[in-house]
């Protein structure tokens, strides 16, 4: 089985992060974004991967192989005209109407992918979210057909959302429906999009249908990435024993990270090479390399190689104070 992972976006809700680090490598829970799905992917038995890059692609590619041993092609998107010109542009890669799993590069998940390829007809991972504005939303019948596809409506006909993952039973039909989309400039929102490429789809008689995605967890922004390490935190039980820390699970700890006289936790990743002394640390991620002593930290970011330290304070006071120190 082969799948497509578009991995292009420049990740603007993210910088300045995202100014030196494509999005997908950043770390969440110890590994990079783009890491959890690779696990979960050679988990179900996908042996190919057909990677879309643009921004800082090259180190997407390293990084990836690296640290993994199945097929890889990129696939360079140097002009970002919306999802489905970038799955399009695959179509030399793929053998005529071989079925393919699609699945967004910045979409961590938790679903059994196995009976989901396993599936005869085509079907779209869906989730119930309160605002279905943001996204592509499926029409169903009760017994989980796919009616119609609507991309990011602006009245309410169903709330559930699309969340980037799709099994495509045919891929020669799709593709020939993103060329139709391409040379008849049939544009969403200024963009070819896939919703509209997989609505001509059904249109044309395939039959879709949904599976539901419970867990999926966004990491577009600072605040979701931090929630979605919350997340998957939960289990991580930290072992090692650090000189005058106290750890207070779930903690993911680099095992060559430097800690000293700290409190780390709870939902807090500390990345490789880290030199962390002096400090409370938790609801964050900090980087490699990262340096930090003698501050407070909480729902925080620190980049890879950077430096951040504080100072102590001297106070006098008198019985039934109060102070508050920001």
């Amino acid at each position: 089985m082969k799948a497509i992972i578009p991995v292009a976006g420049v990740g603007t809700r993210l910088r300045p992060h995202t100014f030196s680090h494509p999005k997908v490598l950043l770390n969440v829970a110890g590994k990079p974004i783009i890491g959890h799905i690779m696990d979960k992917l050679i988990d179900a038995g996908i042996d190919e991967a057909i990677v879309i890059v643009g921004y800082l692609g090259d180190m997407v590619e390293d990084w990836l192989l690296k640290n993994y041993t199945i097929k890889f092609t990129f696939v360079s998107q140097t002009e970002l005209l919306g999802l489905a010109h970038a799955i399009w542009m695959c179509k030399p890669y793929v053998i005529d109407n071989e079925p393919l799993f699609i699945i967004l590069g910045d979409t961590i998940f938790d679903v059994d992918l196995q009976p989901v390829l396993q599936s005869p007809f085509s079907t779209l991972g869906v989730k119930e979210v309160d605002d279905p504005r943001r996204f592509g939303v499926a029409v169903t019948t009760d017994e989980g057909k796919i009616l119609k596809l609507v991309e990011k409506p602006d009245t309410l006909v169903s709330n559930l959302a699309i969340v980037g993952l799709y099994f495509l039973q045919q891929s020669g039909s799709l593709f020939a429906s993103i060329d139709h989309l391409i040379s008849n400039n049939i544009k969403t929102k200024g963009e070819y999009q896939l919703t509209d490429a997989l609505e001509l789809m059904i249109e044309g008689g395939e039959p879709f249908t949904t599976f539901p995605v419970h867990g999926w967890y966004d990491c577009g922004k600072p605040e979701t990435l931090l929630s979605t390490n919350e997340i998957l935190l939960k289990d991580n039980i930290s072992t090692k024993a650090y000189p005058g820390c106290i750890i207070n699970d779930p903690v993911f700890i680099a095992d060559n990270a430097i800690l000293e006289n700290s409190i780390i936790g709870p939902y807090t990743t500390i990345g490789e090479k880290a030199v962390i002394n002096n400090v409370i640390i938790r609801n964050s991620i900090i980087g490699y390399n990262a340096r930090v002593g003698h501050i407070m930290l909480d729902h925080s970011i620190v980049g890879n190689n950077a430096f951040i330290t504080g100072s102590s304070q001297e106070i006098n006071i008198g019985d039934y104070s109060e102070i508050r120190v920001g």
